[in-house]
C-alpha cells in the first residue's frame, strides 16, 4: 500500500473521528431535547445506544489506524495484528447488537413499523460485516503462517 493511500485513509479516519466526537457532544444532546415528549426510559435508551454506537465506530477508527501503521512498517503479518482485528470484530458485533436494541426500543413507540424493520435489516447487515471480518481474520492467520514458514526457509 502506497504512502499516499495510507495518508488519504488516515485523513478520512481523522475527519470521521472528529465528526463522531461532534455527534456525541452536540447531536446527542439535541436528540435528547427532540425526544422530550418520549418516556424517559426511551430517551435514555436512545441516547445511550447512539453514544455507544458512535463509540464502536471510534474503536474501529483507532484499530484501523493502528493496522495502517503496521502496514506502513511492514509488520501487519504478525501476531500483534490479531489483537486489533479481534477488537474490530467485537466492535462490529457490538454495533449490530446496538442497532437491534434501537429497533427494539423504537418498536413500542409510534415509529412506523417499516422503520423498525429497516433498522433490523441494518442490524443484520452489520452482523454480516462482523462475519466478513472473521473471514478476513482467517486469511490474515493463513498469510501470517505462510510468512513465518517463508522466513524459516530463507
Amino acid at each position: 500500500m502506497g504512502r499516499l493511500t495510507i495518508f488519504a485513509l488516515r485523513a478520512v479516519i481523522a475527519i470521521a473521528f472528529v465528526g463522531s466526537l461532534v455527534v456525541q457532544g452536540v447531536m446527542v444532546p439535541l436528540l435528547w431535547i427532540d425526544l422530550e415528549d418520549a418516556p424517559t426510559s426511551a430517551r435514555v435508551a436512545v441516547a445511550v445506544i447512539v453514544i455507544l454506537g458512535v463509540g464502536t465506530l471510534q474503536v474501529l477508527a483507532v484499530c484501523i489506524w493502528r493496522l495502517l501503521t503496521m502496514v506502513r512498517r511492514g509488520t501487519v503479518f504478525s501476531h500483534s495484528a490479531f489483537r486489533y482485528v479481534d477488537v474490530m470484530i467485537g466492535a462490529i458485533a457490538t454495533a449490530a447488537v446496538l442497532a437491534f436494541a434501537m429497533a427494539v426500543t423504537l418498536a413500542p413507540s409510534d415509529v412506523a413499523p417499516g422503520i423498525v424493520g429497516l433498522i433490523c435489516g441494518i442490524s443484520l447487515t452489520i452482523g454480516g460485516f462482523a462475519l466478513l471480518m472473521l473471514v478476513m481474520r482467517q486469511l490474515l492467520a493463513q498469510a501470517t503462517h505462510l510468512r513465518s514458514e517463508l522466513d524459516e526457509v530463507i
